[in-house]
């Protein structure tokens, strides 16, 4: 099979576009209103799997090519399982019928919290990263479809993981696998920490993979969501990363990255971006405003509202104050125009689906492409082979699958 790549993922619907017109956090209402008339470009909604046929709720979903066919596959997790769907048609097989046991015996009843596509094995296709109680990998076999998919672990001691993502992290060339630990000490060996992992030699007779926790402990109050990039430009890529806090999760509501040493196997220097941001969830390295030096984009996911920390000094901007539980966040070239914009959905059922088309000078058009629509993750890939970006996205509360194309084709 061959290698392929993906973007750090059936009833019709179509739901009208509205343009808001937002600058530091203010929306112009008249804009809005005006905007509001032009139903020329239409976001048109495709369900991959419907809200009946989930009990539970979905909070992650991969996408790529995964058995090499020229159509592009998805695979989500829900109700304990890992379920792989072949495009365009969405017939669905079960790669992982339970989760894995973590160390005190305890199954995820509820599925992965988030995952990852990984060349593990170095072979030529993409395996399954999953994280929850424990992390583990599943390795993609020949026909994808229809033979086994072997579940082996990668850490016990990484608990309760709300992101996994890859990267080099020792410049080495090849991908590395870098996951949070969420919970506390009484739940967790390494509690509050972020972990990366270079991928064994021989993982398929490793039985655990060796962690180098860089941010042992000054990761407290729910950690979440991590960006990957060079943020000092010292040419060694750092991870910056979200905490939500509240009553349950003291010592969160903040923005951090940590500074990688000139040895990524000791400890990172933590830098705090912000200290007084209630429900920070997710947080992403990319050039933002096209200057050359790269800019954080983050959302509070368990609270309210979209921002960005403009670098090298990360001075902080709101780009959206109002949404409520943007819980997902990506980044990609939407429409086309050569920089960057930024695709949001609430975790909420009353949130919406929105995306920031980037006008430049620190400046946004607010694009709502759905209501009512819950998500925890979702991705950005062409789902449909047209050339432009689409948005996968992973129920939550919603219980579903859907996916939504870009009207640019």
């Amino acid at each position: 099979m061959g290698s392929k790549s993906t973007e750090s993922g059936s009833v019709s619907v179509f739901v009208f576009v509205v343009l808001l017109v937002c600058s530091a956090g203010s929306v112009d209402q008249s804009s809005a209103e005006d905007s509001a008339q032009d139903t020329a470009r239409r976001w048109k909604k495709e369900v991959v799997q419907s809200t009946g046929r989930v009990s539970g709720q979905v909070n992650t979903v991969v996408a790529a090519d995964i058995d090499d066919d020229g159509q592009m596959d998805l695979v989500g997790s829900f109700d304990g399982k890992v379920v792989l769907f072949r495009g365009p048609e969405w017939e669905s097989t079960e790669i992982l019928a339970e989760m894995p046991a973590d160390q005190t015996g305890r199954i995820a009843a509820r599925g992965c919290i988030h995952s990852v596509l990984l060349d593990v094995d170095q072979d030529g296709d993409l395996d399954y990263v999953g994280s929850n109680r424990m992390l583990f990998w599943l390795e993609c076999p020949e026909n994808p479809f229809d033979d086994v998919w072997v579940c082996r672990n990668i850490s016990l001691d990484v608990n309760g993981a709300h992101c996994v993502i890859t990267g080099d992290v020792n410049g080495d060339g090849k991908l590395d696998l870098i996951a949070n630990s969420w919970r506390s000490g009484d739940q967790s060996r390494i509690p509050d920490s972020i972990t990366w992992f270079d991928v064994p030699e021989n993982p398929r007779v490793q039985r655990s993979w060796r962690p180098v926790v860089f941010a042992r402990g000054d990761a407290p109050g729910g950690n979440h969501y991590m960006g990957f990039g060079d943020l000092n430009g010292d040419q060694r890529p750092d991870v910056a990363c979200g905490a939500k806090g509240g009553p349950q999760l003291p010592g969160g509501e903040w923005f951090a990255w940590w500074e990688q040493p000139q040895d990524p196997d000791q400890r990172w220097i933590k830098h705090v971006l912000s200290d007084k941001e209630p429900g920070a969830s997710n947080i992403v390295a990319v050039d933002l405003d096209d200057d050359g030096v790269l800019d954080l984009v983050a959302s509070r996911g368990h609270g309210r509202g979209v921002l960005w920390f403009k670098g090298p000094d990360f001075e902080k901007h709101d780009i959206d104050a109002s949404l409520d539980t943007p819980h997902s966040l990506a980044v990609a070239d939407m429409d086309q125009d050569g920089d960057v914009d930024i695709v949001a959905c609430s975790a909420s059922l009353t949130g919406h689906a929105v995306v920031y088309k980037n006008a430049g000078n620190g400046e946004f058009i607010r694009q709502v492409i759905d209501q009512q629509q819950s998500s925890y993750d979702l991705r950005l890939v062409d789902m449909d082979n047209d050339g432009d970006i689409d948005i996968v996205v992973a129920g939550h509360d919603s219980r579903n699958l859907v996916w939504y194309s870009n009207p640019l084709r």
